[in-house]
């Protein structure tokens, strides 16, 4: 028999008693708006509870409660299939989908992710974590239902549901999906997208008079008398039909602010109040039993809504750590080193105060990048496009091409949305394009959805493509400054999340002599019956792991050399030969992916032939996605941390490995 007396793996059961009742949503179909509207701020205060023990995306979660609560009691998940654009907002919704009990190891080593996840839950139908998808997938989705249900009539068609924010829908991406959606066939009818507009951007206030249309133009009746009409229209001759299929499109965007979207093949409904769910709750179930889609259903919400020190917020609580539910108050630890962004961001400002030629440009991430500091400083030459990568790199080319010095400021991950940019609109010209890659290597919390595994192999591949990565914020000043003035051609510069070491930063930057790497540490006398030595080079921040390491090798007799690249491309062939030479084993070290720094030392070991005379071993990041953690925990699954440098040299020479070695 359980023990009775045990700790609850949910310590706010019994504060909640709607929420209680709910373990999965078809929980909520039998309930009355009423129920509805007391277990949505049950909902909220769960989710606030939730995250102030955990860290996350609050802001985004809490204006989402009541569209979540409407979505579930309406629409029969998961055979009706919800897709949340981006899935930061999705707390709330894996609440209410079987996950109160683990939701407070969000983010955290073997917990739930920050994001939606197929392998997590039925209920969550495409993985996200990237902006813009949710329409294509669901329209896929949409269509597939279709082909199903024709090829087998026991086969039921789904409803499918793409929720996307304002901030989403300014990619291209979405206004594919939504020009396709108007030709796809049949089965875009079930596909409803809808607009989670938090910042006001498109739309007029909404009230009363606005509820009451987006009601009445979700009706039945109101689509049957507007499909009436269509027919009535068909038999005047071309000219009226024009103009009567013209009135009717000018006369419900004069109302709703939808035209826009109608002329991409969608029916509009909106603007509604979001956090009405008396409201939401009808106009769902009127587009739910509707088949006249695709369906455009613009909603109006407020980031962090109904917590008040989120409300009080500039940043409405977006991404926040943990902190006191009572007064919102952020548990901040103690104050470390800068930042590997903000010494970036540094740097740039300063030179920007006598080089006017230079600009930056971020894709909706200017505090993450650290360019909110070179806005406030030369607002006419920072530019954030908004969440278009695409757009950001081609942007930043044709700035070059008029002899500027373009920054083009992106996180790793979210580079790779442009790479085609990067290769046909920079690299084909060799455009001097600045990449400034933030989050490179593993990222933490964010797990496999953001890391910055890949960018040394997608870049490194290119012809005349520079690709910098420092191993502390010293060397990352000395980059910034050395990007600045490289005009020859396309660089990059590559950098972790998180702070530097605590090194003392010179008032400036030194422009570093480009593809030339630097030996940190000569190697030492042999004592053990192992001969020939043992070379480290590193690439980037695992240099201190490489020291820790050469540590424990000195300890054992076998002092290696260490030396640091500063370039992944183009690699120091100097440098590189002279280790392959005077040492039996050669270890690369990298924050990448296979295919990446490596891949370039090889290469030119097998070109020049002297991959026959040492012993190469390359240590990469694995051939598969590592998973949310601390960025340590993470690095020390990925094999690269001190003891697996000294396993991969030990190995490489025929020593037996023991514990007292690797200690």
């Amino acid at each position: 028999m359980a023990d009775q007396n045990a700790p609850s793996p949910i310590p706010t059961l019994g504060r909640f008693p709607a929420l209680d009742r709910v373990r999965v949503p078809a929980d909520l179909r039998n309930l009355s708006v009423e129920q509805l509207k007391q277990l949505a701020d049950e909902l909220r205060a769960e989710t606030v509870d939730a995250v102030s023990t955990t860290g996350g995306h609050l802001g985004a979660s809490l204006g989402v409660v009541e569209l979540t609560v409407a979505l579930h009691a309406v629409f029969d998940t998961p055979d009706d299939r919800v897709i949340w654009d981006v899935g930061h907002q999705a707390y709330p919704h894996k609440i209410l989908t079987g996950r109160r009990d683990r939701i407070r190891t969000l983010r955290q080593p073997g917990g739930l992710s920050g994001f939606t996840r197929r392998a997590e839950s039925p209920y969550d139908p495409f993985g996200a974590a990237h902006s813009s998808t949710s329409i294509s997938a669901g329209l896929g989705m949409a269509v597939a239902h279709h082909l199903r249900a024709e090829d087998d009539p026991s086969y039921r068609e789904r409803n499918v549901i793409a929720v996307i924010g304002d901030g989403s829908i300014s990619a291209g991406m979405a206004y594919e999906a939504m020009n396709n959606a108007a030709v796809a066939g049949p089965g875009a009818e079930r596909l409803i997208v809808i607009l989670n507009d938090n910042e006001m951007s498109i739309a007029p206030p909404v009230g009363a008079m606005s509820n009451y249309l987006s009601r009445l133009m979700s009706s039945r009746k109101f689509m049957e008398l507007r499909e009436l009409a269509g027919k009535f229209v068909k038999k005047l001759p071309a000219p009226m039909e024009r103009t009567a299929r013209k009135a009717d499109e000018y006369a419900r965007g004069m109302i709703t602010g939808g035209t826009l979207f109608e002329e991409l093949g969608f029916y509009y409904v909106g603007p509604v109040d979001g956090h009405d769910l008396p409201q939401l709750v009808n106009i769902l179930r009127n587009l739910r039993d509707t088949d006249k889609g695709p369906i455009l259903l613009h909603v109006i919400t407020e980031k962090g809504h109904g917590y008040r020190p989120a409300e009080n917020a500039g940043d409405k609580y977006h991404a926040v750590a943990k902190f006191n539910v009572i007064t919102g108050e952020q548990k901040k630890g103690p104050a470390g080193p800068p930042s590997y962004t903000s010494v970036f961001a540094r740097e740039l400002v300063r030179r920007a105060q006598t080089d006017h030629r230079l600009t930056a440009i971020t894709a909706a991430m200017p505090s993450g990048t650290g360019l909110d500091a070179f806005a406030k400083n030369y607002p006419d030459r920072f530019f954030d496009v908004g969440i278009a990568e695409q757009h950001a790199v081609t942007f930043a080319a044709g700035m070059a091409t008029e002899g500027l010095r373009p920054f083009c400021a992106i996180y790793s991950t979210f580079l790779q949305r442009a790479y085609d940019q990067v290769m046909h609109d920079v690299v084909l010209q060799n455009l001097p394009v600045r990449f400034a890659i933030d989050r490179a290597g593993l990222v933490g919390a964010d797990g496999a959805t953001h890391a910055g595994s890949f960018d040394i192999a997608y870049l490194g591949c290119l012809p005349g493509m520079t690709i910098m990565a420092p191993s502390d914020e010293l060397e990352l000043l000395h980059m910034t400054a050395t990007a600045i003035e490289f005009d020859e051609g396309p660089i990059a510069l590559r950098y972790p999340r998180g702070n530097g070491l605590g090194l003392d930063l010179p008032a400036e930057g030194q422009v570093l002599e480009i593809g030339k790497g630097r030996i940190i540490r000569e190697m030492g006398r042999q004592f053990g019956a192992e001969t020939g030595g043992i070379a480290i080079l590193s690439l980037g921040p695992r240099l201190g792991a490489c020291l820790k390491a050469a540590d424990m090798l000195a300890a054992q007799g076998l002092p290696p050399t260490v030396a640091d690249a500063r370039f992944a491309k183009p690699i120091d062939t100097a440098l590189l030969e002279n280790l392959a030479r005077n040492h039996a084993v050669l270890i690369t070290i990298e924050e990448g992916s296979e295919g990446g720094f490596a891949t370039q030392v090889c290469h030119h070991l097998a070109c020049t032939g002297l991959l026959d005379q040492v012993r190469f071993r390359p240590m990469t990041l694995p051939d598969r996605f590592i998973d949310h953690n601390t960025q340590d925990a993470q690095y020390d699954e990925a094999g690269l941390s001190a003891p697996h440098i000294v396993a991969t040299a030990l190995n490489a020479l025929g020593v037996r490995l023991t514990e007292e070695r690797t200690a």
